[in-house]
Formats: C-alpha cells, sequence, structure tokens
C-alpha cells in the first residue's frame, strides 16, 4: 500500500461506518419531545388591515402539538396590550401562566391575573378567559375592580367586559362605594 492511498482508506472507513438505524434514533427521542416546540423572549404581533391591535410577549412559549390542534403554553407568564386606531397601548393583560388553544381562539390566564386600562381601573382575580373572536374577557372566580378615579372598589363572582377595559359587568357584586359619586349619580 502507498503512503497517497492511506487517506484515502481512512476517508472510506470513516464513511462505511457511518449508518444511521431509524431505530436507534427514534430511541432517543419521545413522542412527546417530538411534539413540543420552545421559543424564548418570544414577542407575539397581531395586526388587522396593516395596524397592530395587540402585543404578547413571554419569557418562554411552548408549542404543544396535539392531533392537528396547536395549543402555545406560557408557563413563566404573560403581558399583553391592547393598542387602539393610533396603536398606543389602551389596555393591559398579564398573568403568571397563559394557555392558547389556537384551534378555539381562546387564551386561558391564571394566578395574579391583572387586567388595567389607561384610566387606572384595574381588576385581579385568579382566572380569566379573553375570547380573541368575540373580544370578550369572562371570569366565573371572584373578582376586585379598582377604579381610583371613582374612588370605587367593586367585588364580585363573575365578570365580563371588552379588551380595552371600557365597560364591563360584574355578578353577585358588592362595592365600596365614595359618598359623593353616589350623590352626584343620584341628582
Amino acid at each position: 500500500m502507498k503512503i497517497n492511498q492511506l487517506p484515502f482508506l481512512i476517508i472510506l472507513l470513516i464513511v462505511l461506518s457511518c449508518t444511521n438505524d431509524m431505530n436507534e434514533v427514534q430511541s432517543l427521542f419521545s413522542e412527546e419531545d417530538l411534539s413540543i416546540e420552545m421559543a424564548k423572549d418570544v414577542k407575539i404581533t397581531y395586526s388587522d388591515s396593516a395596524r397592530v391591535k395587540i402585543i404578547i410577549s413571554s419569557p418562554l412559549r411552548k408549542r404543544l402539538i396535539e392531533k392537528g390542534n396547536a395549543k402555545d403554553e406560557f408557563p413563566e407568564g404573560i403581558f399583553v396590550e391592547f393598542l387602539d386606531e393610533m396603536e398606543t397601548p389602551k389596555s393591559w393583560l398579564e398573568a403568571d401562566y397563559a394557555i392558547l388553544n389556537n384551534k378555539e381562539g381562546k387564551i386561558f390566564v391564571r394566578e395574579n391575573v391583572k387586567f388595567y386600562n389607561t384610566r387606572n381601573d384595574k381588576l385581579e382575580t385568579s382566572e380569566l378567559t379573553w375570547d380573541q373572536s368575540t373580544g370578550q374577557m369572562y371570569t366565573e372566580k371572584f373578582v376586585r375592580i379598582s377604579q381610583p378615579s371613582k374612588r370605587d372598589t367593586s367585588y364580585g363572582y363573575s365578570f365580563n367586559s371588552n379588551e380595552d377595559f371600557s365597560k364591563f359587568e360584574i355578578y353577585n357584586f358588592q362595592a365600596v362605594k365614595n359618598a359623593k359619586t353616589i350623590e352626584s349619580s343620584l341628582r
């Protein structure tokens, strides 16, 4: 054997020794591993007619793919900005956990849920559902709404609101009202 043939033989041995047994490759990953996509420092922008309407930010997004339906899980929390026609934030939603069911178009948030607007009206609850198709926010859980401009705080079970938190309803309602506000509304 000549010395100049030695590199060729080494390369040939390396190439021939590399085989891919599909069973061996598949044993390295579980079905669950193959159905999860992960992304860090995520920013999702929703627009309509070339106008940005919603911006969702999260430190971590896991996309779970199950039989034709993808769900986005935000295990480290979510921050949502709802924008007006001038693309200025008008309300915000934040929570420590969220899951988006893409097929249903609903986002379920829980743990330290806060929903507030430019008037400093603020909802606090343990769970909230945001239906993207109707633009409604709702929950059956206990809610606390503070409205500093009216110096009012309202409590109740069950809540429904629009995305900009300008109109809302509380059921099983209790409140701490400012006497001047009540007096002026009676006139």
